[in-house]
């Protein structure tokens, strides 16, 4: 493999990443101000951000199983991000719960589903070009940063109705990127028999092994743990009188940390090893949340928010370098979507729901539900961490 081709094929994905990670960047903090300033209660709001998180179950599992056994994950995902723009699109205009529920939950479907496409894609460059996980990764903290800064400063000036419009640029640099991607290619060790994917043994085989399990609930909840603060974060901030720009710039110093994380992310899995990641995020957890939950002041929020390269980064690293190193290859398509369905579909969806039922009656002291949750990943990534036969689960190399 040449040094170019090496290079062109990092490069798309990372130009990705960093397109993909501005709508991100614009609506995990932004779509909860729009729906705000649409006058949407708490109960409201919190269903419309769980509810495409529980039909992640459905629909992410079976597009990932589809392109593992076609092999067209580009494919899928082009399609993916057009249907997205379409449905951002239709959400601008919609005014009532039950058509903003809809739309908000079709275009997170879409783009929820786009993230397992794209792991694949880059876990197939680690593996066979040699690539740097982390490296192109970074890129979509880049840019999720930059999302924050801009988004915070453009509300601060244009109000809560700038939100879904800050979504839409989103999903249109995501529509343009997905076009210079890499084409799909197979790999000798990952060609399989084309089987209906009613038939398909990879959910069973990963399902049956017990430490993926327990992976799936220590990486999972860790996530999970988040909810209150990417549901109701920046309203509570506004609340305590801190401005949308300094709302903007507290979310871009958590993922700053989160940046500089990956940069290292190599060297952090080789020293710490994957699920000793995932321990140190859920034990960062437990302290960030804790300490939110009594409102503290700007100067606390900031180490606070540095403690997001811990809490979603460290978490997010030990979950993909785990998965790389313990499911066999021609099942990793589908282990990523299982992973992205748990962390950010079912556990995230009831955390979100617990969010919205607490934060109407106890305001910022629902936080302390997330710690609960931190408590069990981190006593689930202790249990994962002692486990010596992890690097063989599911038949994979070591």
């Amino acid at each position: 493999m040449g040094w170019d081709a090496k290079r062109s094929f990092g490069l798309r994905v990372a130009l990705f990443y960093g397109a993909l990670f501005v709508f991100y960047g614009m609506h995990t903090p932004f779509l909860p101000v729009w729906l705000n300033w649409r006058g949407l209660s708490a109960a409201e709001m919190s269903a419309i951000i769980a509810a495409p998180l529980f039909l992640r179950i459905f629909v992410s599992p079976l597009v990932a199983m589809a392109a593992d056994n076609s092999g067209l994950h580009r494919r899928y995902l082009v399609a993916l991000a057009w249907l997205s723009l379409a449905f951002v699109l239709m959400l601008a205009t919609a005014t009532a719960f039950w058509p903003i529920l809809l739309l908000a939950t079709a275009l997170m479907l879409c783009n929820s589903t786009i993230m397992p496409l794209i792991e694949t894609i880059a876990v197939a460059g680690v593996r066979h070009r040699g690539l740097d996980y982390g490296r192109m990764r970074l890129w979509g903290s880049l840019t999720f940063v930059g999302a924050n800064f801009l988004g915070g400063f453009v509300i601060a000036g244009l109000g809560g109705g700038a939100g879904i419009w800050l979504v839409a640029l989103g999903c249109l640099l995501t529509t343009a990127a997905s076009h210079i991607l890499p084409p799909d290619e197979r790999f000798e060790d990952a060609i399989k028999p084309a089987t209906p994917l009613w038939k398909s043994s990879a959910l069973h085989s990963l399902l049956a092994q017990r430490e993926f399990c327990v992976f799936l609930v220590a990486a999972g909840l860790v996530m999970a743990a988040h909810a209150m603060f990417f549901t109701f974060g920046i309203l509570i901030w506004e609340k305590q009188g801190l401005s949308a720009a300094w709302c903007g710039t507290l979310w871009a110093l958590g993922v700053a940390a989160e940046v500089v994380l990956f940069a290292m992310s190599g060297r952090a899995v080789s020293r710490v090893g994957a699920a000793r990641l995932i321990v140190i995020g859920a034990a960062a957890s437990i302290v960030r949340w804790a300490v939110m939950a009594f409102d503290p002041p700007l100067a606390v929020l900031i180490p606070l928010q540095l403690l997001h390269g811990a809490t979603y980064g460290a978490s997010h690293i030990g979950a993909i370098h785990f998965i790389h190193h313990a499911v066999a290859r021609d099942k990793q398509g589908t282990a990523q979507a299982l992973y992205a369905t748990i962390a950010s579909g079912v556990a995230m969806g009831c955390a979100t729901l617990i969010a919205g039922w607490l934060y109407g009656s106890a305001g910022s002291f629902a936080y302390f539900a997330m710690v609960a949750i931190s408590a069990i990943s981190l006593a689930s990534g202790v249990w994962l961490d002692k486990q010596k036969r992890a690097a063989h689960l599911v038949g994979a190399d070591a």
